[in-house]
């Protein structure tokens, strides 16, 4: 047990997660150099990554975010809440969705139908982690960190309970 009071074991280290934002950042930076996209963030999860990949993008971009809810502990509830929408008007902008982490898809098919329905001039989505063995997607997700195992996860933004969301790492949680 560490000193949080969980039994942990890290997965993806911070020097692993910052050299695979710069190459993201980098490969939306090329792709959207003569644009301006607005990044809409998923709270609470993707906070601290938005905030990394913006810093490393080298193109003016805006931001917003959106709140959902699908997990109570660890487990969805198979449903998706809208609990704070976005406030800016992305009708004809290129939009970047920017996930934590794609787990069952559930929340990121409610996001894409909903901003779609908005009529922004594209949709691309970025997630840190994939779970791909579980992920039921009919779209492709445009830009992913890492696929990991369908397991349950904390750190760098990712919370249990809303905590262990400030470790620099990415962890397993054990049973």
């Amino acid at each position: 047990m560490n000193k949080y009071g969980y039994e942990m074991s890290i997965l993806i280290s911070e020097k692993e997660i910052q050299s695979r934002i710069t190459e993201i950042a980098r490969d939306l930076s090329n792709k959207f150099k003569d644009e301006v996209p607005i990044l809409i963030g998923v709270l609470n999860g993707s906070f601290i990554f938005i905030s990394d990949l913006m810093r490393k993008m080298t193109i003016d971009c805006e931001m917003d975010f959106i709140k959902m809810s699908s997990y109570a502990g660890k487990e969805s509830v198979g449903t998706v809440t809208l609990l704070k929408d976005i406030s800016a008007n992305i009708t004809g902008r290129h939009v970047i969705i920017v996930e934590d982490i794609i787990d069952s898809g559930l929340t990121i098919k409610f996001l894409r139908d909903r901003l779609q329905g908005a009529k922004p001039k594209s949709v691309n989505i970025v997630t840190l982690l994939l779970k791909p063995d579980i992920a039921n997607l009919d779209f492709k997700v445009d830009y992913i960190g890492f696929e990991i195992p369908p397991e349950f996860v904390v750190g760098y933004g990712l919370d249990y309970n809303q905590k262990l969301r400030h470790l620099p790492e990415i962890y397993r949680l054990e049973e």
